[in-house]
């Protein structure tokens, strides 16, 4: 809880994001944005500078066995002056469903279950003397990301408020920290299979300590792939505080960042991932919570 990155800060430390506007699609080869399009603006938020760890996991797991529950309709950006984000298909994030509640089982048996989930992949351990509670939590599902959100006095961040932290905004950078290629070294970013001092092939949460992003999250590349709140569908342009809620057509809750084994290529801000229904599991998803500004 509070030792995490190379300073042994609060594994909970939030940092301000001016809010701006830019463009969701581009390239940038280190010379700067082209081919850009599909504007976004974000207002101001929070956002963790660390994945969400085990240990700040462990915490929620035990208030939910205690009997916590978010409440209907929680989670929304409601410091938004609509109380919340823009839906793209009309009206506003309805925020907590109680229905989703049976979706939500934070225990050893669903956190290290399943073959992809299994023992050695799992960061959870039954016990926090297993020496991973700066790891951050994977195999969790998104019903679970949204619920820990809520219970940590936060929320769950947008698609578009998690590509502009990690674009920097405006700047639409090629990787969040910069030009600079991010090697071999693990000093950027937890990618390639490169980081082998852990089973898991995830490193202690902030390792990659030179990745910070222009507001100072790190581990916004790399690591483990991210849950946000939008489904997966086709962006909507233009938008202003908006967010994908409504199914339509699509199959996936959106994830980004990529994870420890990913290509070089996925590292850059504009790559969109999800491949798994919101109440699956996998040992390449873990979260991050975003906060009123």
């Amino acid at each position: 809880m509070t030792d995490c990155g190379g300073g042994h800060e609060s594994c909970c430390l939030s940092l301000p994001v001016t809010g701006d506007t830019y463009n969701r699609s581009y390239r940038n080869s280190g010379g700067g944005p082209t081919n850009q399009g599909d504007p976004a603006t974000v207002s101001d938020f929070g956002l963790d500078k660390y994945l969400v760890t085990v240990g700040r996991y462990r915490q929620f797991a035990a208030a939910w066995s205690g009997g916590w529950r978010p409440a209907v309709g929680s989670g929304k950006h409601a410091h938004l002056p609509g109380g919340g984000l823009a839906d793209s298909a009309g009206g506003v994030e309805p925020g907590w469903d109680t229905a989703w509640t049976t979706n939500v089982r934070p225990t050893t048996a669903s956190l290290t279950g399943g073959s992809y989930c299994d023992g050695t992949h799992a960061t959870w351990t039954a016990a926090a003397t297993g020496g991973r509670e700066n790891f951050p939590i994977n195999c969790v599902n998104w019903y679970e990301a949204y619920a820990f959100c809520i219970w940590d006095g936060g929320f769950l961040t947008s698609e578009a408020e998690w590509e502009f932290a990690a674009a920097g905004g405006r700047e639409q950078r090629q990787y969040p920290w910069g030009t600079t290629a991010p090697g071999t070294a693990n000093q950027y970013a937890i990618y390639g299979a490169y980081y082998t001092a852990s089973s898991t092939g995830l490193a202690p949460v902030g390792t990659a300590a030179m990745g910070a992003g222009r507001w100072g999250q790190l581990d916004l590349a790399g690591e483990i792939w991210e849950w946000n709140l939008d489904w997966k569908n086709s962006y909507v342009s233009t938008c202003t505080d908006c967010v994908s809620m409504t199914k339509g057509s699509a199959t996936y809750r959106i994830v980004r960042g990529d994870n420890y084994g990913g290509s070089v290529n996925n590292l850059v801000p504009t790559v969109r991932g999800g491949d798994i229904a919101p109440e699956g599991r996998d040992s390449n998803f873990g979260f991050r919570c975003a906060r009123a500004p």
